[in-house]
């Protein structure tokens, strides 16, 4: 049987929030298969962490920011390191408050992937059942106009930061 394609999602993401949220997961997982996708997460966040990262982007809305997976002091661990990574030259934090409502692709964990032209461009969405990537030309590009009207509907970057302090400080 051949290793199962895990996605990179989560990478912003601390080893304890990251545990207890493969904790949650129905039917439970087994501790070995929680350590596996641990060890794989590390590994997927090396693309921000090593010499050389990748520019990144994240929109997060603030239920994510409230979820308190792993208690307050996972919740408070989580929150910190999101205002530390946020001050990296090339990671991005927008945090998307409730008072915005809807929004497209509400509920939606998407990860967009730019390739060195538009057109080479992958989206890769979450569902319960795995992920799925999408790639033909128009996909992509309709993702591509949804962030950016997610970007532009939440909060800057230095209010982002406020905000999610201010969420951590009532924590």
């Amino acid at each position: 049987m051949g290793r199962e394609h895990r996605p990179c999602t989560g990478l912003l993401q601390t080893p304890e929030q990251s545990r207890a949220l493969f904790r949650a997961v129905v039917p439970q997982l087994p501790e070995h298969d929680v350590a596996l996708r641990l060890a794989h997460r590390s590994e997927c966040q090396g693309v921000i962490t090593r010499d050389n990262p990748v520019p990144y982007v994240s929109v997060i809305h603030e239920a994510a920011l409230r979820m308190q997976f792993g208690g307050r002091d996972v919740a408070r661990g989580q929150l910190h390191y999101l205002l530390e990574v946020s001050e990296w030259d090339h990671v991005t934090v927008f945090a998307l408050p409730f008072d915005h409502g809807t929004f497209p692709g509400a509920g939606q964990t998407v990860v967009y992937a730019e390739g060195p032209v538009r057109q080479l461009g992958t989206v890769q969405i979450d569902n319960s059942h795995g992920p799925d990537f999408l790639h033909a030309e128009t996909q992509p590009a309709q993702y591509r106009a949804q962030l950016d009207l997610l970007e532009g509907l939440a909060l800057s970057p230095e209010r982002s930061r406020d905000f999610i302090r201010e969420i951590a400080h009532y924590l």
